[in-house]
């Protein structure tokens, strides 16, 4: 959903006659700020990962998937909390953040999910609870219903993956023409203007929080790789895949998501057995970034249950 407010700013950029040539950052300069440990680079499938693997490792494996244009780093607040009783992993997904693009140039969900298992199987993980955020819900339910045997409880937050307008299914949305001035500019007062929307709470979203999304967004390659995991990505019709999830599923929802409405909620339960609903009031597509403490004990309940 991200994908929309990208199109968004380059579209007000274009329309106003605004044109302000963002080049990318250099690798090394965002590595020093946002890779300290225990942040590490691990290579799977070609791919250059950039992980962090914390929490002790004789507990149970949580696998955290980030959303679109974000990074493992909106994960910070709840795997402090979570590390205390679990093992702890996130990585940015190919073409996000510091992973960057993707040698294969392939950003498909299958792609995705052969990037998962491989990390986990070099980190030694058979299997794990799995939590995905809107585009990584999306790829977490997927893994489930491909890798039964790999995933323990299922957490989908705003997950994606049903039609909604310009998103079909069998067919890759196109990129507008537009759209494809984001590799070369990225205004800053749009960029937050646009990312307040995944707030309830626009003030939640501090100068801290939106510097680390527009640095994750200047990494070398980046913008290009958003461009084409969009022109790649056709939906598949869900409801087959659903219902072949077998682990214990939770959908964490908050009542004011503006970028993927908790009514797409229903779908999800109306085919995933036994599905629970955890409703947020207030609360936006953001939920760990928002009020972190409160969504994790959410979370950590639910992963705790036996």
């Amino acid at each position: 959903m991200f994908g929309f407010i990208l199109a968004g700013v380059a579209v007000v950029i274009l329309a106003s006659g605004i044109w302000l040539y963002t080049p990318d950052k250099s690798r090394a300069t965002l590595e020093a700020l946002y890779a300290a440990a225990p942040s590490q680079f691990i290579t799977v499938l070609g791919d250059r990962l950039h992980v962090r693997d914390t929490g002790p490792r004789d507990a149970p494996a949580v696998i955290l998937l980030h959303g679109f244009g974000s990074s493992l780093h909106t994960w910070d607040d709840w795997a402090s909390a979570l590390e205390t009783k679990f093992r702890v992993v996130r990585y940015d997904q190919p073409g996000f953040g510091l992973t960057g693009a993707d040698p294969s140039g392939s950003y498909t969900d299958q792609r995705s999910m052969d990037v998962l298992a491989g990390l986990m199987d070099t980190l030694g993980i058979a299997k794990a609870d799995i939590v995905g955020h809107s585009m990584g819900g999306r790829i977490a339910w997927r893994f489930a219903a491909d890798y039964p045997d790999r995933v323990a409880k299922l957490v989908l937050i705003a997950p994606d993956g049903f039609a909604s307008p310009g998103f079909e299914y069998g067919r890759a949305p196109d990129v507008p023409l537009m759209m494809r001035a984001l590799p070369y500019v990225l205004p800053g007062f749009m960029l937050k203007s646009s990312l307040e929307a995944g707030y309830g709470d626009p003030s939640a979203m501090t100068n801290a929080i939106f510097t680390r999304y527009r640095d994750m967004m200047l990494a070398p390659g980046v913008r290009h790789a958003i461009l084409d995991r969009m022109a790649q990505n056709a939906l598949v019709e869900p409801t087959a895949l659903l219902n072949r999830i077998k682990a214990p599923t939770l959908l964490m929802w908050g009542e004011k998501d503006g970028m993927v409405p908790i009514d797409n909620a229903a779908d999800y339960q109306r085919v995933v057995t036994g599905a629970q609903l955890e409703r947020f009031p207030g609360m936006g597509h953001l939920l760990m970034e928002e009020k972190p403490m409160q969504t994790v004990q959410s979370l950590m309940a639910f992963l705790s249950e036996p």
